[in-house]
Formats: structure tokens, C-alpha cells, sequence
């Protein structure tokens, strides 16, 4: 269970109606399973060692009973097992039969959780045979040694087995694990059990269903687990009924779904009884409630008619990983879901510059143009706010301010750019004033180091504000995301500038917007230029060309490393909370085949010292609306001295 993660399966068996040990067998067999993968949590369905339609056959005493006898065997023959699991049963209590959940661990059970809300409708008829527990209902115990159970546990620990609904099940060596149960229609009710589980502290629902299959039914039951997971920050592991139930009125699909904080981990596929695994991330949902000041307080028991806690343990493992880790978290795999998000994000761009520009009456806006990327993105910004603003593209003051670095193919496509779109074009030489301001300060114009790159950066960052003065306009920032949490970016340079559309945009994702540009845009010289631009390597351009003047020969990704690494790493650190020991492991996972852990180490101690020593530069930050979950703005999501020690973080890499 290293670094949180815990290992957790719903498991539907094949099974036959009313036949409670040809039922137990196949569970006992699962739970064996489960446990060799080393599952650490289980859940099988809704009544699965008697059957979930066995219709009145529930008032006939010789299957409760043989339901009850199994559920002991169950129990006695799993003992070895280090393993939480939950199978369904009817349990006879206070006279009256109710349909539960037995939750067991290492050959004892540890309670009986009753279902609250009882479907009468449709299909469905459960108030003919069971009782809901009502919020008024008196916790009580159940005797079950009359059919075996605790041969090997002393009398007080046996004879009595707790029977409450709200019954909580914490972990005492892993730090944020609580599994609470639920059953079926308890989710699908207006007021979930789990809703309050939650409140008293569960992090991990489990819900033991029968949910037969009907058109529409299984999109809308996947919904139903993401959403209530994403609205508890909570994981939800929901198993329901499949093959062997009676189909005489219904089928049965056995549906599995593991979610997690809205995103679903595993599903099962409809029809195919199987063990659906996955590992939940509990650091990250102790995370995500420590972050939402929404998020209640856990309540503290008045008494037993609140909730019962029982603490239990699980052998320490490193969980070994299955899950799908996005290598590229901020952009989605889908194409389709890619383009929509493409979409939104130059809308939201371009809808915060339009009333930028319209609040402060700018006559137009003033952009440095590289015939890199991010300039690219920050120009299409600035065309589609004009377009929103019903002005001309001719409001638009593009300037290129060619130096050193500067190679005829960004050269030549910063100008086919500017002409595709259709805006004011001025070139602006700035080598003369370089060189003039190096001779000032007495810098050797030879010594190509930090004086050299940055005293280019801030003239032409001068520059564009005196050209704003000129033309009565604003400057617009083209630095991205992922440049402003490695501080790659010159101070009062292109660090600078009066609002920054790209401010809250990584680098990975840049380039998935120019391309959609590129592909939906319907002009082929702009989308002939744009496609240039993607192949262009990423540069600041600030050191010497060669001799032709067309090789770049300052790449960005080999000085500080791949931004696809970094973006990784940020989106783990600063949306997810986790720490770099976690961040490195996921990184290896995510990127196996692609960098090797001494890789990985090298470029995260990188991004680990710059990110804190570059605070700096981010507690100063120009406007720029927040687009995704991730921002680095003082004013918005992030607050951090620019002083902090890095050592902590270092130290577990």
C-alpha cells in the first residue's frame, strides 16, 4: 500500500439460484483470486450467495439458514486471506428479514450493513420480502454461532455480530482508508447512505447491487457512480449481479465500475462475469478533502445510533500499479474530446482579452511575434477577440524584433503569419540597441552567457511597451504554463506585459491548440504556416545562429528538459498533492519505454530546485484568466514564499 494506493476489485461469480453452496464455492474461489492479485478491498453483489431473484423463496427458512451457514464458511475457509471483502446475504433481526452486506477480514466478520432504501416499483418488489433499517432503527447484534462461526475466537468476540447501517470500517496502518457499504437502490435514492458515510469519514464507498439491464440503463449507472465519487471525493466501487440470476422477468449484465473523485478507474464489460481490478488512490482523496474548505468536517459519533467504527489492519505491500496514468494529463486522449477542449480554451482565451481590451478602451493590442509557438497562440488569441469585438485584424500591432538567434525560418514565419491573419506588421531590428546597451553596462559581446540572452529579452520586452504607448494599446503575454513553473522566462523580460492570455495554458497542450487551429481554420496559407511552427523545435532564441542562419542551435527541452516530464510532474505536484517519491514512481509507470528512471530523477531534481527557487517570478505575474485546474497565479490558485527551502522535496528523490 505504498505512496496510498490501494488495490481493489468488484467481482461478480457465476451463480445459481437458491444454491447457496455452489454460490459460496465460487465466491470462496474469487476472493482467492483477488487475493493472489493482491487485491486489498473486494466487493460481490447484492444477496450473490443466495441469489438476488429468488422471489419468495426468501420467506422459506431453509435458504435463510443455508444463507447464513455459507456466509460462516465463506468467512472460516478465507482465513488466510488478507483481505477486506463484502458478499450479500438476507439476515433474519428484531423478528424480520433485511437484505445485507457481510463485511469480513481474515476469517472473521466483522458486521452486518442493512439496506436502507428498498426499490417497490417496476420491476422490483423487495418491501414483499425484507425491511428497510430506518433511521429510527436501534443498533442490535446478531447471534450466528448457532451455524459455526468463532470455533476458533473467544465467546464475547463471537456470539454477537454488529448490525447497523451506518458502520464504518478504518484502517488503522493506512492513513485515510475508511470503507463504508451502501446497497443498491442506496445510491440511486435522493438521500445516498453514503452521503452521510462520507460526513462521518468514509473515503471508500462499496456497493453491493443487483441492477438488471435495461436500454440506457448502463451509461446512466456509470454516471451515477462517477458523480457521486467526484461529489464525495471519495472512491466508489460498485459490483452488481450478472449470470446465473433468474431471467425469467429480467437480465442481469454484472456491471462493474471502480471510480475515483469523478474518473473511472475500471468497468467491467456487460454480459462477462469477471474480476474488475484497479488501485484507488487514497493520498490523493485525503488530498482533495483537505483542499475543498467546502468539504465537511468529519462528524464525531454522539453515540452507536450514529455510526459504529471498526478498525481493522492489512498487511504492508507495494501495490503494484495497473491503472491508466495519463502521461499527458492536461491534454485528453480522445481526439474528439481534444478538439472540444481546443475549442473552449481559445474561447476563453479570447473572451477574457475582449474584456480586457473593452474595459480599458485599448486601441489596440501589441504582441511580440517569435514564429514560436506560444507567440502563435497568444496572436490567434488576440485575432479571435477582435473577431469577438467586431474590429478589424488591423488593431493588432504583430512585431518581430530579429537578433542573433534569430533564423530565417521563424523570421519568414513569423511574417507569413502575420500576413495569413491579417494584421499590422513591424519589424524591429533590435541588434543595434543590444549591442549599444551591452557597451553601456561594458559586457563582452562574446560572452554569450545569462547577461547576453536577457539583456535581448528585456529590449524587446521595452520595446513592444513604448511601441503600446505609441498606438494606445496593450501588450500581450505569450509565456505559457509551463514555462512560468520552471521559471524559463527572463525577469521583467518576456516575463512581462499588461495581460497574459497563455498564462494558464502547458506547454503540451499549446501545441494541440495551434494544430486544431490548423485543422478547422480553412485557409491554407495560415494553416501552411502553422503546421511550420509545430515543426519548429522550441528556443528562446537568444544565442548565435550558425554560419546560414537557419539552425536553431538553442534548444529549450535539451537545457531543461522535456515539457512533456514537466507538465507531468507539475499537474502531480500541484493538482494532485503528491509527494516527488509518489511523482517519480508514477513518472517511471507513465513513461516506461520512453525515459528510464535515471532520466526521470535527473530532470525531476531539475524541476523540483527551479520550481522553488523560481517563486519569485510567479509572485509578480501580469493578469491572465485561469483556464484549466492548474494555475500558478498569486492571485488565484497559488500562494508560496518565494523564499521556501526545496531541500524536503529533494531529499525523497
Amino acid at each position: 500500500m505504498k505512496d496510498g494506493f490501494l488495490k481493489a476489485a468488484a467481482c461478480t461469480v457465476q451463480i445459481r439460484v437458491a444454491d447457496c453452496v455452489y454460490n459460496a464455492d465460487r465466491i470462496i474461489q474469487a476472493a482467492e483470486r483477488a487475493a493472489d492479485e493482491g487485491v486489498k478491498l473486494c466487493v460481490f453483489p447484492e444477496l450473490c450467495i443466495t441469489g438476488y431473484t429468488c422471489q419468495d423463496l426468501f420467506f422459506q427458512d431453509a435458504l435463510i439458514d443455508a444463507a447464513m451457514r455459507e456466509c460462516v464458511r465463506i468467512a472460516k475457509q478465507t482465513a488466510r486471506l488478507d483481505m477486506l471483502f463484502a458478499v450479500g446475504l438476507p439476515v433474519k433481526a428484531l423478528g424480520k428479514l433485511y437484505n445485507c452486506a457481510a463485511v469480513m477480514l481474515r476469517g472473521e466478520i466483522l458486521g452486518f450493513v442493512p439496506k436502507t432504501h428498498l426499490p417497490n416499483y417496476g420491476e422490483f418488489y423487495e418491501l414483499r420480502h425484507f425491511v428497510p433499517w430506518t433511521e429510527n432503527s436501534h443498533p442490535v447484534t446478531v447471534d450466528i454461532s448457532r451455524y459455526g462461526y468463532g470455533d476458533n475466537v473467544s465467546e464475547d468476540e463471537i456470539f454477537f455480530q454488529p448490525f447497523l447501517c451506518q458502520q464504518l470500517f478504518t484502517c488503522e496502518n493506512m492513513q485515510g482508508l475508511t470503507v463504508g457499504f451502501e446497497i443498491c437502490e442506496d445510491l440511486w435514492s435522493p438521500e445516498p447512505v453514503s452521503n452521510r458515510l462520507a460526513k462521518f469519514g468514509a473515503s471508500v464507498i462499496c456497493n453491493l447491487s443487483a441492477s438488471n439491464e435495461v436500454i440506457g440503463k448502463e451509461q446512466y449507472r456509470r454516471q451515477l457512480v462517477s458523480n457521486q465519487s467526484a461529489r464525495l471525493a471519495a472512491a466508489y466501487i460498485y459490483c452488481s449481479a450478472g449470470e446465473g440470476e433468474s431471467t425469467q422477468d429480467m437480465v442481469f449484465s454484472g456491471h462493474n465500475i471502480i471510480a475515483e473523485n469523478g474518473a473511472i478507474l475500471a468497468q467491467s464489460r456487460l454480459f462477462e462475469n469477471e474480476l474488475t481490478v484497479s488501485e484507488i488512490d487514497v493520498e490523493l482523496l485525503a488530498h482533495e478533502r483537505v483542499r475543498m474548505n467546502t468539504y465537511p468536517v468529519h462528524k464525531r459519533p454522539i453515540d452507536d445510533t450514529d455510526v459504529l467504527t471498526s478498525h481493522f489492519t492489512l498487511g504492508e505491500c507495494q501495490t503494484q500499479l495497473t491503472r491508466y496514468i495519463d502521461r499527458s494529463p492536461f491534454v485528453p486522449s480522445d481526439t474528439a474530446e481534444r478538439d472540444e477542449r481546443c475549442h473552449l480554451i481559445l474561447q476563453m482565451q479570447s473572451h477574457g482579452l475582449m474584456k480586457r481590451i473593452s474595459h480599458t478602451r485599448a486601441q489596440s493590442v501589441v504582441i511580440g511575434i517569435s514564429g514560436g509557438l506560444d507567440s502563435t497562440l497568444a496572436l490567434l488569441v488576440c485575432v479571435e477577440a477582435m473577431d469577438l469585438l467586431k474590429r478589424p485584424h488591423t488593431d493588432i500591432c504583430a512585431v518581430t524584433m530579429p537578433c542573433f538567434g534569430t533564423t530565417k525560418r521563424t523570421r519568414s514565419n513569423a511574417h507569413k503569419l502575420c500576413q495569413a491573419l491579417g494584421v499590422s506588421l513591424r519589424e524591429v531590428d533590435i541588434t543595434k540597441s543590444v549591442l549599444q546597451h551591452f557597451e553601456d553596462i561594458g559586457h563582452d559581446v562574446n560572452d554569450h552567457n545569462v547577461v547576453f540572452e536577457n539583456g535581448q529579452a528585456r529590449e524587446r520586452t521595452k520595446v513592444l511597451m513604448d511601441i503600446a504607448n505609441q498606438v494606445g494599446g496593450l501588450v500581450i503575454g505569450t509565456g505559457d504554463l509551463s514555462e512560468l513553473a520552471l521559471g524559463w522566462a527572463t525577469y521583467n523580460g518576456d516575463h512581462m506585459s499588461m495581460y497574459g492570455v497563455n498564462a494558464s495554458v502547458p506547454k503540451t497542450l499549446v501545441r494541440h491548440i495551434v494544430k486544431y487551429y490548423a485543422d478547422t481554420c480553412n485557409y491554407q496559407p495560415l494553416s501552411e504556416v502553422l503546421e511550420d511552427i509545430l515543426d519548429t523545435p522550441v528556443s528562446p532564441e537568444l544565442l548565435p545562429t550558425d554560419e546560414s542562419g537557419t539552425q536553431i542551435t538553442q534548444k529549450t527541452e535539451d537545457l531543461v528538459g522535456p515539457y512533456e516530464l514537466h507538465d507531468f510532474f507539475l499537474y502531480q505536484l500541484v493538482r494532485r498533492g503528491s509527494e516527488p517519491k509518489k511523482i517519480k514512481r508514477l513518472a517511471v509507470y507513465a513513461f516506461d519505454g520512453e525515459y528510464d528512471e535515471q532520466t526521470i530523477t535527473k530532470w525531476l531534481k531539475i524541476f523540483v530546485r527551479r520550481f522553488f527557487s523560481q517563486q519569485f517570478k510567479r509572485s509578480c505575474l501580469p493578469d491572465g484568466a485561469k483556464i484549466g485546474s492548474v494555475t500558478l497565479s498569486p492571485r488565484g490558485d497559488w500562494r508560496m514564499p518565494s523564499d521556501a527551502a526545496a531541500d524536503l522535496w529533494l531529499s525523497q528523490i
